[in-house]
């Protein structure tokens, strides 16, 4: 669990399998979601690991901008990176990350949202005004942005929510799911056809005398 307030405590062991000693300079964490980096966390612990051999080191770590970048469940990532800044090792986990709804993760999944929600209602409002194409495929290409981004709203929102966290796992059948169900219901959409006339052809009513 990651506190914005609380200066952690992270403890890390390095196991070396070469012949060579390997010298870390920093280690990397931080935390991503849909392939979007939301945070990252450089600190200095200089070490060396000898050949064939383990060794731990711990280190405070204060997060104090955390509640402004994310919040929820995310995948966290710790690196180990040497001298040449290259990733000796890596080691991923789900962090649960107290932060703010107003934050760059929170605010992107409101983003999102509306945009989301444009994409449905402007679908709908063609379908109500007989604008969409009289093409299946193309009409079902116009629901398709809609329902993408309410896997993108499913997803993120269970993040948000503490359910579960994004991961390919997770992500893929929400956003392929929901995708599939919008173009379905963009294809199946009756034809727009031709607006009913309510006035009379003079030309083919004929009045008895």
């Amino acid at each position: 669990m990651l506190k914005p307030t609380d200066t952690v405590k992270v403890s890390i062991t390095v196991r070396n399998g070469t012949d060579t000693v390997q010298r870390v300079k920093t280690v990397r964490i931080s935390g991503t979601a849909l392939a979007l980096t939301f945070f990252t966390y450089d600190t200095t612990v200089p070490f060396d690991v000898p050949p064939r051999s383990v060794e731990t080191r711990t280190f405070p770590l204060d997060p104090n901008d955390l509640g402004s970048q994310a919040t929820g469940l995310l995948p966290v990532t710790v690196e180990v990176v040497d001298v040449q800044r290259e990733t000796i090792a890596s080691v991923s986990t789900t962090g649960d990350v107290k932060g703010s709804l107003w934050s760059v993760y929170g605010a992107f999944g409101l983003g999102v949202l509306v945009l989301t929600a444009l994409s449905w209602a402007g679908a709908l409002l063609a379908l109500a005004r007989r604008r969409l194409p009289a093409n299946r495929w193309q009409r079902a290409m116009r629901f398709l942005p809609a329902g993408i981004g309410t896997g993108l709203v499913a997803v993120i929102s269970l993040s948000v929510l503490r359910l579960v966290a994004p991961s390919p796992a997770a992500e893929i059948p929400f956003i392929v799911g929901a995708a599939a169900v919008a173009f379905v219901l963009g294809y199946v959409t009756p034809h727009p056809g031709e607006r009913p006339s309510s006035s009379v052809d003079a030309d083919t009513v004929r009045i008895p005398r």
